[in-house]
C-alpha cells in the first residue's frame, strides 16, 4: 500500500511538473485522508471558479470538476483542496488552513468565499483617491480573521510627489503591518516582494480595479495579461479581471489574483477588527468604567489619547463604524437563523398536520 511519504513525494507527471508538494499540498491536508483514498482518489487544487465551473490542478493534469449533486461551486473556493474520482467528480472537500471570506454584496447575510488556504495577503492601493485608510482597515481584519499576513501594496509611488504621505498612514493602521511602495510597472517592482513569496506558498492579491494588481501579477508570473490603467480623475478602476484565479509565479509559489473590490462588507464576529485596532482596545481597558463610551464619560483613557495627540479621532470613528457594522452583521445573521428555524418548524407542524388530517379521512372510511 501507498505510504503518505510516497504518496506527497512522488515524481511529478510531465504534463504539468509539479508534485503535490510544489502545489501547497502539506502535511495539513496530508492528515485528513484515510489510506484507502490513496488508491481511488486523487488531490486536485482548484484554481479558477466560473458560476459553474469549477478547474483543478493535479499532478497529472488540468481539468474541470464536477461538483457533488446539489452542491453548488460557491461551496469552492480558489485555492481549495479537494479529493477527486476518476470521472472528475470532487468527492470531498479538504478542511482549509485558512479560508478568506467575505459577506455577499447587498443585504444577503451569505458568505462569499474569496480564496482558500492563503499565506499571505496583499492589499493593493495606489498614490491617488484610491487611498482610503478605512477600506485598508477592513483588508487588514479581513486577513487577521483568517489568520493570515497581511501586507500592504502602494502602486504609482512614481506619480506622487510625496509617497511617505500615504506610506506613513498606512503603517500606523496596524502593529508590525509590513508596507511597501512601489511602481507596479518598473522591470524590478516584483524584486520587493520575494520575500513572502516562497515555493509553496500562496498569495492573493485584493483592491480596487486599476490600481495595478494584473501589472504586478504580470511581473511575479511571467505572464502578460492586458493591463487597464486607473482613470486619474477619478481614481476608479477599469475591471481587467472578472473572476477568481490561481497562478504560478516565478518563485514557486501561488497567487490568487481577485477582481477588483471597492467595498468590502466583512462576515459575522469578526475578530480581526480588535486586532486591527489593538490600541484602542488596550485604551479601553485603562477607563474608568468597564462600559465606557468613550464619548464624554470621565477618566475615558481613550478620550485622553485623543487629547494628547495620541490617538487621532478619526480612527476612532472607523472603529466605531466596524463594530457597529459587525453587531450589526451579528444580529441579521442571528434573525435570519430564527426565521429560518421558525419556517422549518411551521413546515413540520404543517405535514403532521396534514398527516393527522389524512389518518381520520381514513378512519371515516
Amino acid at each position: 500500500m501507498t505510504s503518505f511519504e510516497d504518496f506527497l513525494g512522488k515524481a511529478p507527471d510531465r504534463k504539468t511538473g509539479w508534485t503535490l508538494s510544489d502545489l501547497g499540498f502539506t502535511s495539513h491536508f496530508m492528515s485528513q485522508l484515510d489510506m484507502d483514498e490513496l488508491s481511488s482518489l486523487t488531490p486536485f487544487r482548484v484554481t479558477e471558479i466560473q458560476r459553474s465551473i469549477v478547474m483543478g490542478l493535479g499532478e497529472a493534469d488540468t481539468r474541470p470538476l464536477r461538483t457533488p449533486h446539489k452542491v453548488p461551486t460557491s461551496d469552492f473556493g480558489v485555492g481549495d483542496w479537494v479529493l477527486v474520482d476518476h470521472t472528475g467528480q470532487i468527492v470531498r472537500r479538504l478542511e482549509p488552513k485558512s479560508e478568506l471570506k467575505r459577506r455577499s454584496a447587498g443585504t444577503d447575510v451569505s458568505e462569499q468565499i474569496m480564496a482558500c488556504n492563503v499565506d499571505v495577503l496583499f492589499i493593493v492601493t495606489s498614490c491617488n483617491d484610491d487611498f482610503k485608510l478605512a477600506r485598508l482597515e477592513r483588508f487588514l481584519a479581513l486577513a487577521k480573521d483568517a489568520d493570515v499576513t497581511p501586507v500592504i501594496l502602494i502602486t504609482k509611488t512614481d506619480l506622487s510627489e510625496d509617497p511617505e504621505q500615504y506610506l506613513e498612514p498606512a503603517r500606523g493602521l496596524m502593529a508590525g503591518v509590513e508596507v511597501v511602495g512601489l511602481n507596479a510597472k518598473d522591470a524590478h517592482a516584483a524584486d520587493s516582494l520575494t520575500p513572502w513569496i516562497s515555493k509553496g506558498q500562496t498569495v492573493a492579491m485584493v483592491g480596487s480595479s486599476g490600481v495595478g494588481k494584473t501589472t504586478l501579477l504580470n511581473a511575479l508570473t511571467g505572464r502578460a495579461d492586458a493591463t487597464q490603467d486607473i482613470r486619474e480623475d477619478d481614481a476608479k478602476g477599469r475591471h481587467t479581471t472578472t473572476y477568481r484565479s490561481l497562478h504560478p509565479t516565478v518563485n514557486g509559489a501561488w497567487l490568487v489574483d481577485t477582481p477588483g473590490i471597492r467595498a468590502l462588507r466583512l462576515h459575522e464576529k469578526s475578530t480581526g477588527i480588535e486586532q486591527v485596532f489593538d490600541d484602542i482596545v488596550a485604551l479601553a481597558t485603562q477607563c474608568k468604567f468597564n462600559d465606557c463610551k468613550h464619548e464624554t464619560e470621565p477618566k475615558c483613557a481613550v478620550q485622553a489619547a485623543i487629547e494628547s495627540g495620541e490617538l487621532e479621532a478619526k480612527r476612532l470613528e472607523r472603529w466605531r463604524k466596524l463594530q457597529a457594522e459587525d453587531n450589526r452583521n451579528t444580529e441579521t445573521v442571528a434573525e435570519s437563523r430564527r426565521r429560518s428555524k421558525s419556517f422549518g418548524k411551521m413546515v413540520k407542524n404543517s405535514i403532521k398536520e396534514s398527516d393527522r388530517f389524512k389518518g381520520r379521512i381514513q378512519d371515516d372510511h
